[in-house]
């Protein structure tokens, strides 16, 4: 998020004569003053923070008197404080949308500043949640804003994902093309039939066959044509929609995890299936319709004007009234289509929260609150989409019986003329079928734009995924090396949120085969280290070394394809057992399938199951216990038969036998390996070789388990206190 506003002119003049030679840090709007809506600015300098509202200068701090800065959410806004001379106050007020990420990074800069370092300077990572252009807030997990998107340019991105499709996809728009003309040729034909057949009952039988021969004739070829047009439709959207969903879901596996954790599971589901359908809903079905609209009201005006001139006027009598209608009503409709999109999503959210939890909602027994709840946002929903389809189905019939008052108009002054001027009842009928030939596609022209915008935010949304650049990517020609084992960690500094680092200034060494435990408080940076190790993040600082390698240089599948991980929340995918272990090795035998499981322990539980390794575990593989899918992570572990091994807190949660079942079989699979694990139960760690010990992000102690207790630190402290709980028990 940008950091840095320019200060209006009125508010630079307002600044005192000593705020010109001091550094400017950082500039940000604040959005309240006195109760009231304000657009005023805080300059942070390196010496003072000045609060600025419409040339004038309200209040100046001096970071010598302040301290414990903060921000704060309350009722409609946030809040920016700090303690200024031991006082706790409120510096200013602001919208917390827009603003409360920026104000979080200046709580960091702040104590900096305050510090007396004014060097270093913090970027905020968060994306901009409003458009810089409008001010309207982009689409959600998006940085798509729908009123400023350059839909030229998504046009041309679409035409060039088309290549190899693109003779199939502009076939149903020429059909459709011919198809127009054909259809404004049958009306000529049934005013030949009227007017020199039926009008004067002319006998002349062959003439008249011959004519309804040819009406008969150009409607078949006519509705043939609309056949053609969409089949060829379905197959080449089809096709594209298969293409795009492929892509998209390829690109979503090559993204970085921080890219991937900014967006929920139903947003890129969503992208991936709703964004991809709507795309190919616009091209199969509203693009050759729309074509066919613009076509037809523009051959049938043409053909008006060339018939009668005067007559062609009374079309055009009923359409300003319809256009003023439909100015003033787009608004109420799109408010009233945002707020029913808006109780939908609220709607959804809360079904994915419920299914994903459905196992804490029964263990304290809300279910009757969930029902609630989901009853509530269905009912809120249900209503709205109701109010909308009152509103809209009585309005548009309405406003299609006024735009057709020109056809009622065109009617009488057509037998008006028949009386005074040789006009003929084919003429008249000819000319009215063309007038409802161009009112239908005025009726559903008013549609097009809203369309567009649907289909080019899908796209924009489908394209900002394609285009996104990992933050975890492989160089131009990396390296695939078989490794041994070896890790060094030099200098390693990172954070997710580059002003509030997680860890700092990590160095340590671990030969190849060695066992590593690292222990600390939660939080303190554990599972992110090993997340480095693994190169799920790059380093802000420093660098990590495999046999003398940096990682980075190392092609990601490469590296790890040779590291096996065992989770504490095992995650198996709906399938066989057999299936999720052979998962890291699919073309894995039988034989090393039973194999892996008797080394995890696992054989034993999976033979007493009635369809054994064919026995199908169930979403997440909840269907059965804690060690037991535990055990078959292990099995999947080892069938992989990794280099490095990572275990994150592998038999936390677990009853004394069961621990010890799977203790068992991680010693199995720590042989010959290089083995970091994490863990809780110090008592898991007593074979390493060594022991990091992380505290607040730093490396506090590295040792053997008995020179860590020779120290009488950190690690000491915490083998006390899990020696004294046990006793307690």
């Amino acid at each position: 998020m940008k950091l840095m506003f320019d200060l209006p002119k009125q508010d630079e003049a307002a600044l005192p004569a000593e705020a010109l030679g001091e550094k400017r840090m950082y500039c940000l709007p604040y959005n309240y003053e006195n109760n009231k809506y304000a657009e005023g600015y805080m300059l942070f300098t390196d010496k003072h923070i000045y609060k600025l509202l419409e040339g004038k200068l309200l209040e100046t701090y001096t970071y010598s008197e302040m301290s414990d800065f903060s921000v704060e959410s309350l009722y409609g806004c946030s809040a920016f404080y700090a303690k200024v001379n031991g006082v706790s106050t409120m510096l200013c007020r602001i919208n917390s949308g827009r603003n409360l990420p920026r104000y979080s990074v200046m709580v960091k800069a702040c104590e900096l500043l305050a510090k007396g370092d004014s060097d270093t300077v913090l970027k905020s990572d968060e994306p901009e949640r409003f458009c810089p252009k409008c001010g309207r807030p982009f689409v959600v997990h998006t940085k798509i804003c729908p009123f400023c998107q350059n839909k030229k340019e998504i046009y041309k991105k679409l035409w060039g994902m088309t290549r190899g499709l693109r003779f199939m996809m502009m076939a149903p728009l020429i059909t459709t093309a011919i198809a127009v003309v054909i259809r404004f040729i049958v009306p000529f034909f049934q005013a030949i039939a009227i007017d020199d057949y039926i009008i004067p009952k002319n006998q002349q039988y062959g003439a008249f066959i011959a004519v309804i021969f040819a009406i008969v004739s150009f409607d078949l070829v006519h509705r043939t044509l609309n056949v053609i047009q969409s089949r060829i439709s379905a197959i080449s959207g089809n096709k594209f929609t298969l293409l795009l969903r492929s892509l998209l879901f390829e690109k979503i596996q090559m993204l970085s995890m921080s890219s991937i954790q900014e967006k929920s599971t139903g947003d890129l589901m969503g992208r991936i299936n709703n964004d991809v359908s709507v795309v190919q809903n616009f091209i199969t079905n509203l693009l050759p319709s729309y074509v066919s609209y613009i076509l037809s009201f523009v051959v049938a005006l043409c053909l008006m004007i060339w018939l009668n001139p005067l007559m062609c006027m009374f079309i055009f009598i009923p359409l300003p009234f319809a256009i003023l209608f439909i100015v003033k009503f787009r608004k109420t409709m799109n408010r009233r289509n945002i707020r029913a999109w808006v109780l939908g999503m609220r709607t959804n959210h809360h079904l994915q929260d419920i299914l994903n939890g459905i196992r804490i909602v029964k263990s304290y027994g809300n279910e009757d609150a969930a029902v609630n709840t989901f009853q509530t946002n269905t009912a809120n929903q249900a209503k709205q989409d109701c109010s909308n389809a009152k509103l809209f189905d009585t309005v548009f019939p309405i406003m299609g019986f006024v735009i057709r008052l020109g056809s009622y108009a065109i009617l009488m002054y057509g037998n008006y003329l028949m009386f005074v001027d040789p006009m003929t009842v084919g003429l008249v009928n000819q000319c009215n079928t063309y007038c409802n030939m161009i009112y239908e596609p005025i009726m559903q022209i008013t549609t097009i734009p809203r369309s567009i915008s649907e289909f080019t935010t899908s796209l924009s949304k489908v394209l900002e995924i394609l285009e996104e650049n990992p933050d975890v990517s492989d160089i131009d020609s990396p390296k695939y090396v078989k490794l041994s084992g070896d890790i060094s960690l030099r200098n390693v500094t990172f954070g997710y949120n580059s002003y509030d680092p997680v860890l700092e200034h990590v160095t340590f060494d671990i030969k190849a085969g060695e066992m590593i435990g690292i222990v600390g408080h939660s939080g303190c940076g554990k599972t992110t280290l090993v997340n480095l190790i693994m190169r799920m993040y790059d380093t802000t600082e420093g660098q990590i070394l495999v046999d003398g390698t940096d990682i980075r240089e190392i092609a990601q599948n490469s590296l790890r394809t040779q590291m096996g991980v065992v989770l504490q929340e095992t995650l198996l995918f709906s399938g066989s057992i057999r299936d999720n272990i052979r998962y890291a090795a699919p073309h894995a035998t039988n034989e090393q399938v039973i194999e892996a499981a008797k080394l995890a322990n696992a054989h034993d539980f999976i033979m007493s199951l009635p369809e054994g390794y064919n026995t199908v575990v169930g979403e997440k593989g909840y269907s059965l216990s804690g060690g037991e899918r535990q055990r078959i992570a292990i099995a999947r572990a080892l069938i992989h038969n990794p280099k490095i091994l990572i275990l994150d807190e592998a038999t936390a949660a677990l009853d004394t036998e069961t621990e010890k079942l799977i203790q068992d079989a991680i010693n199995h699979l720590t042989e010959g390996r290089t083995t970091i694990a994490i863990a809780h139960r110090l008592s898991t760690l007593r074979n390493a070789d060594k022991i990091l010990v992380i505290d607040h992000g730093k490396l506090k102690e590295y040792g053997t388990h008995r020179e860590l207790l020779d120290m009488k630190g950190i690690y000491y402290k915490l083998v006390m206190a899990q020696q004294r709980l046990a006793q307690e028990k």
